[in-house]
């Protein structure tokens, strides 16, 4: 019993500095507020550490920002995010990718890189993403989604346009209209067929990042 609870105590030492280590790599909240007038993150682990994660970044004139959920949860999805977290990093600062559709290509190629990911693999593990970036001069949101969705509020009566298309609201009462923008129906990471992601351009009347 007692090298049961010391080899217990070893493994939960372990996992809490592998949060520690997780926790080093989000966004601090002194960087977030410094670069968004309003804004709120709810995250709340499961387990000890998290497969899920947020990503935030300003490069020049264009705030970037995402919520990413991986494949599974604990230890083999925090493992995931760390590996989706160097692979926003790449395709933003190295490759120097604006647009959010062109970021999830780069992205998808990179996880099935890392992982050696091919038709014959038993390694089927990625990550769902909504990604957002947003045009702080020229007021322009852009977005895409491997299977999440992005979600806007407007007060009515505002309308939402969507690379020139009129959308209907998903939701509303009678102050607000709630748009829903889906994503493509695809992970990042090993698919069978796969496809080049869409990119959605939102022109926003005045500035509410």
């Amino acid at each position: 019993m007692i090298l049961v609870n010391h080899q217990k105590q070893e493994i939960m030492d372990s996992i809490h500095y592998a949060k520690r280590i997780q926790m080093a790599i989000l966004p601090p909240p002194e960087y977030i507020s410094k670069h968004t007038k309003s804004c709120f993150i709810l995250y709340r682990p499961k387990d000890i550490v998290s497969g899920d994660f947020y990503w935030i970044e300003m490069i020049g004139n264009r705030l970037f920002f995402s919520a990413v959920d991986c494949t599974g949860h604990g230890v083999p999805g925090a493992f995931m995010s760390i590996v989706g977290n160097n692979g926003l990093d790449r395709a933003t600062r190295e490759q120097r990718c604006v647009h959010p559709a062109e970021i999830l290509d780069l992205l998808d190629d990179f996880v099935v890189e890392t992982l050696r990911q091919t038709n014959k693999t038993e390694v089927k593990d990625g990550m769902d993403i909504a990604l957002c970036s947003y045009d702080i001069t020229e007021n322009i949101l852009e977005f895409a989604g491997a299977n999440n969705p992005l979600y806007i509020i407007r007060e009515k009566p505002g309308t939402l346009e969507i690379n020139g298309i009129k959308y209907s609201p998903y939701l509303e009462n009678e102050k607000f209209s709630l748009y829903e923008v889906k994503g493509d129906k695809q992970p990042i990471g090993a698919v069978d067929s796969r496809k080049k992601f869409t990119n959605n351009i939102i022109k926003i009347g005045r500035a509410h990042v």
